[in-house]
């Protein structure tokens, strides 16, 4: 099983769980995408897996003074 997918470009971790069926791997997904992550669910040896990244917030921080 591979630790790491990309898809367009962009690198994405397995989350280390197999799930027995795709309805399975997609409701851990959801779980995922509502604390921020994206989220990629394929099929390994019979298995499914949830791969995920992190979303980057949007910034909000504004610039030192003087910069």
């Amino acid at each position: 099983m591979e630790n790491v997918l990309f898809v367009d470009g962009r690198k994405l971790m397995w989350d280390g769980q197999t799930h027995e069926s795709q309805e399975e791997a997609l409701a851990a997904g959801k779980a995922y995408q509502s604390e921020g992550f994206e989220t990629h669910v394929g099929g390994d040896q019979g298995k499914f897996l949830v791969y995920t990244r992190r979303l980057a917030a949007a910034s909000t921080a504004e610039p030192a003074p003087g910069s």
